[in-house]
């Protein structure tokens, strides 16, 4: 858990410094605003065509390996972004990104779930998932500092801080899946076909299904407008909205851990994901940024169980070995985050930004209400 974690910070720390410059970067090619955004869509889309691929990976060479060689690829790939000679070749590269970061996230996510007890699996993925977010917050600072020096050198380091991130999971990692029941025993493997059946299986991809969507989609595609042209603030006042917000999900997660793992999963889902759907109906109505940052804040804190509460019912369902079904899982956030900016683009085109964000709110709706279904037994603490 603490080096998967160390790997995450790693990881989204190169990914934070990149995100601010690769559209600046992109636009030095003398390209439009359409090929800017298919650079971003290239490696979200690549990411969800590898994903089904990366269960059968790691059956067959294991987990470390498979994350090893993941983190590989997106540095590479990451460098050879930054001498790129044409928008073409940015477009191969940052696409080639994609694969190696669905081989990296499925693998890491299958090794943690796979070798944490039950009842520690959801303090285990906030500890990961805090990772993601501090090096995600320490990355555009550092980001905007490199691109003073060149607008290629953000690359260079993402590439740096991914190889000491393969070297941590190489070295310190063990070579195979080491997992250890709430009472000692060793769980054994559940076919897929089984888990595909399971309430909390199909609770934790409809839900991940409503996080992409509405998080990684509608959120991040809609808000930076919103703040610009409703809200009359200078942009800058988006990124410190949304800092805000991710410091409070960040402290937000080990009591979300703690929560998930003694009173359960399935109250954690179904009251998650109201108030996600409550604080993503407000916010286009929010008349002011400092009441529109109140409101990311509160969904910050349902993010917080939004992102350990499914994955433990993933951990739940599949057992150990759960390669397969973390990668179906992944898929559905990621095709969440594919289509969801079209669609609320296309709203917003045609109806309003109301409309739009209740498109995510119907998700996380939807996604609080399947959770009814999950079994009410909870993993009893060891």
């Amino acid at each position: 858990m603490v080096v998967l974690g160390i790997i995450a910070f790693f990881v989204m720390l190169g990914f934070g410094v990149v995100v601010p410059v690769l559209p600046v970067y992109v636009r030095s090619f003398d390209v439009g605003y359409l090929e800017v955004g298919a650079v971003v869509s290239a490696f979200a889309l690549m990411r969800f065509v590898a994903s089904p691929f990366c269960g059968r990976l790691i059956d067959w060479a294991g987990e470390r390996t498979i994350l090893a060689i993941g983190i590989g690829i997106v540095a590479v790939s990451s460098a050879l972004v930054g001498v790129a000679g044409s928008y073409a070749e940015l477009l191969l590269w940052r696409g080639a990104g994609g694969i190696g970061s669905a081989m990296f996230s499925v693998s890491a996510m299958t090794l943690l779930l796979g070798s944490t007890p039950p009842s520690r699996r959801g303090r285990a993925v906030g500890f990961y998932q805090g990772g993601f977010l501090i090096g995600g917050m320490a990355g555009p600072a550092l980001g905007g500092l490199l691109a003073t020096i060149s607008l290629t050198a953000p690359f260079f380091f993402y590439a740096g801080t991914l190889a000491v991130a393969g070297l941590i999971g190489l070295v310190l990692l063990q070579p195979k899946t080491q997992v250890v029941a709430s009472d000692g025993a060793t769980d054994a493997p559940v076919p897929f076909r089984t888990v595909i059946r399971d309430p909390r299986f199909r609770a934790a991809c409809l839900a991940n299904l409503a996080q992409g969507w509405a998080s990684f989609g509608v959120r991040s595609a809609l808000i930076p407008v919103l703040v610009v042209e409703v809200l009359r603030e200078p942009t800058a006042s988006t990124g410190l909205a949304f800092a805000a917000a991710a410091v409070v999900q960040t402290i937000a997660l080990a009591p979300a851990g703690r929560f998930v793992d003694t009173v359960g999963r399935r109250p954690a889902i179904i009251g998650a994901y109201a108030v996600g759907a409550v604080c993503m109906l407000a916010i286009p109505f929010a008349p002011s940024i400092w009441v529109l940052t109140a409101l990311l804040c509160l969904y910050g804190v349902a993010a917080a169980f939004m992102g350990t509460a499914p994955a433990a019912s993933v951990g739940d369902a599949a057992g150990p070995g759960s390669g397969r079904p973390v990668a179906v899982f992944s898929m559905f956030s990621d095709f969440g985050a594919i289509v969801g900016p079209l669609v609320a683009g296309a709203l917003v085109d045609s109806v309003s930004f109301p409309v739009a964000f209740a498109s995510g709110v119907v998700f996380l709706a939807a996604a609080s209400l399947y959770a009814l279904r999950m079994p009410r037994l909870q993993q009893k603490i060891s």
